[in-house]
Parts: C-alpha cells; structure tokens; sequence
C-alpha cells in the first residue's frame, strides 16, 4: 500500500549530518560508525532507497532552524536571520535533490494528481514527492516572510518547536501565542497554509485553536493517554482537531511511545518498543473519532533519534509495510488501512487545495 509519511526532517539530516540520502542504508551507516556526536551515528532509518522500498511515496519534508535568545539552554541560532539562512540551505538542498530526480515538490492539487498518477505506475523510478513544511517558526524574520516561503514552496507550518518562541510557546514551556502569534496566524491564513498544531503547548494550542479559522492538521503527535507528556495530545485536544477536519500523524520516537523513557539509558527491547505500540495510538485517535477518518502516519524517523530509540521490530522506513498487518489484525477493513496510510492525509490536501 502506498504510504504517506507526514513528518520527515530530510534535508536536516543532509546538511546537519552530513547524510547523503541517495546512499543505501549499509554505506550510511558504515559511514558513520566511528562518530560520536549523536546517540543514532550509525542506526539511521531513512534513505530514499528505503523509502522506495517501503512505497513511501509521498512526505512532508521539513525545514528547521530554532533561534534561541541569551541564556537559553536549549541547542539553536543566536538570531532570527542566522535561523532563516538555515531555512534557505535547506531549501537549496531540496531543489537539488529536484534536479538530481530524487524528489518532486507538490505544491498544489494538479502537482499531487501528477504525482500520484506516476509514482503509481512506476514507484521505482519516479521521485518520491514532497510537500514542504517549516517545523517551528522562530526562522520567520517577521510575517511577511511568509510570502517568500510561499513563493518558494512552502506548505505548511509549525509555529512553535521545543520552548518558548517567537509566535507560540512549545514543548516543555507554558505560555500563549501573543501578538506576534495572532499576526503569524493572520498571515498563514491569508497565504492559505496548513497550520501544524504539533509541538504547541497546551496554552499556545487552545489560543491557536480560538483564532486561526483555516485548516489544520498534527504532522507527528501521538496520545497523552499512553504517555503522560505535555508532548502528547490529551483527549479534548484530540476532539478538537477532530471536529475541525484535521489528520494527527503518529509518531515513532520511542519517548513517546512508551512512559518513563530514559534517554540513553532505555532501549527499544528494554521498554518492549514495538510498532503495536503505534497502533494503540492509531486506534485510540479512531475510537475518539467513531472512524478511520482523522490519523496518519508521521514517523519522524531519523529525527534526532535512529534504531537505539525507535521500535525493535523497524531496522528501516521500509517496515512500515508492516503496519497493513497489524491493523488487519486488530480488526481495520482494507479501506480503513488505506485511509490510515495515505487516503486521509491525501483527501485532508485534496479539500484544502480545491
């Protein structure tokens, strides 16, 4: 079955890591052996190879580039434009992965139409489409950025990452999106872009959810009801974005998977890490729903994190063809499976971009 990833950070692993994805998985990884800068050197899960395998055929691809004021302890850019000019290498890469035939953006519906009608009759040798999104928006100088990032390609946004930012207060921080935030939201509707609720703290979440009226979608956010983690969706956060017609994309970061993770200490085998565990979140989003309408994939895989905190059952991006299985087990029709893989997120662009 085809598969729709929605969050992968590609480009940040080509240039951050210096990950050359049109390399197979073996050389990657030999590649890297000796390093030591990162917990997942050398247990990478994603190529474009691997993505071909497993019939990934279509992704939102980051952007990413945290600016973090004095004094902050998290890891980012000293100034918004050192941020944006991340952004833009980013960008760079991915219009060179364009012309080396690897990736194709999709920008609007005639762009997905396209796609699919050749990734379907050659999955092989077609390039894997993409559309692009920007995971927290610390790197936008001021809103009228985001008419360049529109007239470059960009699809959807994240306002917040991890702490407080500039437009929206994320992750492991407590706060309210501001007027910055409400002009960020004005723009982002007026330029018809997704908004991505993932990473909002829950302040942030309900004031964006109050004032931003245009679509919106979870790209990689699983339950608070497994993992108890400001991180995860409660229940109401939940309803909510189900009753505005959003798609929550699951995701494969063990942490948040499975409570009391202790990074560089748990393991996948440890904790029992499996991709079951993926479809409890997957299920629990669909019992909310009463159906298979509102959830998807998005895997974050190779997101800071590789095989050491990803499940055990997944050595690459290629095994999520297991996945069909599993939700055949639980009882899920083949057309559940395939809105579950790919349709709800396809039919999420398909009304948005009509």
């Amino acid at each position: 079955m085809l598969i729709f990833d929605a969050h992968l950070d590609l480009s940040m692993n080509a240039l951050e890591w210096n990950r050359d994805l049109r390399w197979n998985i073996g050389d990657i990884r030999k590649s890297e052996a000796r390093l030591t800068d990162k917990p997942d050197r050398g247990l990478n899960t994603v190529t474009f190879e691997e993505m071909r395998k497993g019939n990934i055929g279509i992704c939102v691809a980051t952007q990413i580039a945290r600016y973090v004021k004095k004094g902050s302890s998290l890891p980012g850019w000293n100034s918004p434009q050192q941020a944006w000019a991340q952004t833009q290498g980013q960008l760079a890469w991915y219009k060179e992965m364009e012309k080396d035939g690897q990736l194709r953006s999709i920008k609007n519906l005639k762009d997905l139409e396209e796609h699919l009608k050749v990734w379907n009759n050659s999955p092989s040798e077609s390039p894997i489409g993409y559309i692009l999104s920007l995971e927290g928006a610390d790197s936008i100088i001021t809103p009228d950025y985001l008419q360049i990032t529109w007239e470059q390609g960009l699809r959807a946004i994240g306002p917040a990452h991890y702490g407080p930012g500039t437009y929206a207060h994320g992750t492991d921080s407590i706060g309210g999106i501001g007027q910055k935030g409400k002009d960020l939201l004005k723009m982002i509707s007026k330029l018809g872009l997704i908004l991505d609720a993932t990473h909002l703290c829950d302040q942030s979440f309900w004031e964006t959810m109050d004032y931003h009226e245009g679509p919106v979608w979870a790209s990689h956010n699983n339950c608070r009801k497994f993992v108890n983690h400001n991180r995860q969706f409660a229940d109401d956060q939940i309803l909510e974005l189900i009753n505005r017609k959003a798609v929550i994309g699951i995701a494969l970061d063990a942490w948040m998977m499975v409570p009391n993770w202790i990074r560089g200490e748990s393991t996948p085998e440890s904790m029992n890490v499996t991709l079951d565990l993926m479809i409890n979140n997957i299920d629990h989003i669909c019992q909310l729903a009463g159906n298979a309408d509102h959830v998807g994939i998005g895997t974050d895989l190779d997101g800071a994190f590789g095989k050491e905190q990803c499940p055990s059952d997944l050595d690459t991006i290629a095994d999520l063809q297991k996945i069909p299985e599993k939700l055949k087990t639980r009882g899920y029709s083949e057309t559940d499976i395939e809105k579950i893989l790919s349709g709800n997120f396809l039919n999420f662009l398909k009304r948005n971009w009509s």
